[in-house]
């Protein structure tokens, strides 16, 4: 299976960073920095799509995009 990219949300908490996927339910990580959450999210999805292909669900194709726009 080839890899697959998928849009990482990085949002600032009060105790540090978060980060998720829109095109993956149930699947989030913490950390203390942005790089942290990141290396984070991507080890919790690896695990989330292992689990997920163990009992049979089939991995999300990733469909978000993103862009930004001036105001």
């Amino acid at each position: 299976m080839s890899s697959r990219r998928y849009v990482v949300i990085i949002e600032e908490t009060a105790t540090g960073y978060s980060a998720y996927s829109p095109d993956v339910s149930g699947c989030a990580a913490v950390g203390d920095t942005k790089e942290e959450a990141l290396r984070n999210f991507q080890d919790a999805l690896t695990s989330h799509f292992k689990a997920m292909r163990e009992v049979g669900e089939a991995i999300p194709e990733p469909t978000s995009s993103v862009d930004f726009i001036a105001v």
